[in-house]
């Protein structure tokens, strides 16, 4: 699950893609207009500056923007630099990879091969959705494709 912090984190960066160009906005500001608690996103902040996504700036003429274009910004990188690897299993992980204790021979485990395909799909959406794409609304059905594999999904399982 999406932690709070990371919803934040990507609510936050929405916000300062809709600034004009040259605007900044204070983390006050931003906490309220967005109903975001402010003991987390001064923190939050801090890491997607860290990251490059963002520019702060103390001072009368601060606050913050962002520092790349939001083109630029996937959801899979912000749900890895916020929360971590997406993998649900450590054995399926590309970034944080361990291997499982009670597994003897991950060639022939099941689980692991359900879940590195559900990492593998989730890391390809995530990847695929950049924070200009949601501003711009992104599509609410699943890709034709998607729909045929969920049909035959649920078609196996009755």
């Amino acid at each position: 699950m999406l932690s709070k912090r990371c919803k934040y984190a990507i609510k936050a960066l929405l916000a300062l893609a809709e600034l004009p160009p040259g605007e900044r906005i204070a983390a006050g500001r931003l906490a309220e207009e967005r109903r975001l608690p402010r003991q987390f996103l001064d923190r939050i902040l801090l890491d997607l500056n860290r990251q490059g996504w963002v520019d702060s700036r103390r001072g009368p003429k601060g606050g913050h923007c962002l520092a790349v274009a939001p083109a630029a910004i996937t959801f899979g990188a912000v749900v890895r630099a916020i929360d971590g690897p997406l993998a649900l299993l450590p054995c399926v992980s590309k970034t944080a990879y361990r291997r499982c204790d009670d597994c003897p021979d991950e060639g022939a485990c099941a689980v692991r091969g359900v879940f590195a395909e559900v990492r593998e799909a989730a890391s390809a959406l995530m990847d695929r959705y950049t924070i200009e794409q949601a501003l711009g609304g992104v599509p609410t059905t699943p890709p034709q494709a998607a729909r045929k594999a969920l049909r035959s999904t649920v078609k196996t399982r009755t």
